[in-house]
């Protein structure tokens, strides 16, 4: 019974990963970081400058600016990666 799960999981797996690329591949992770896992990473690192202004810290100056300049480059990741393209290309 393993055996016959086993081949079925493979037929089912081996189409989709025999017609994917590694540019596609790429693609795809990127679309993912760039959309949705690099701003939530922005925000958190806004919120903690914005907590540690609350509580008195008092490297709550060096938090703020490191968390803008994460931002920035976070949230123009795309633009950057967009001219990095063009460059190659």
């Amino acid at each position: 019974m393993r055996k016959k799960l086993v081949i079925f999981v493979l037929i089912i797996l081996i189409p989709p990963l025999a017609h994917a690329s590694v540019e596609s591949s790429l693609l795809g992770l990127k679309n993912v970081l760039l959309g949705s896992i690099l701003p939530i990473f922005a925000v958190l690192g806004l919120g903690f400058a914005a907590f540690s202004f609350i509580t008195g810290n008092p490297n709550a100056k060096q938090h703020l600016i490191y968390a803008i300049t994460g931002a920035v480059i976070l949230f123009g990741a795309q633009s950057i990666v967009d001219l990095l393209q063009r460059v190659v290309r």
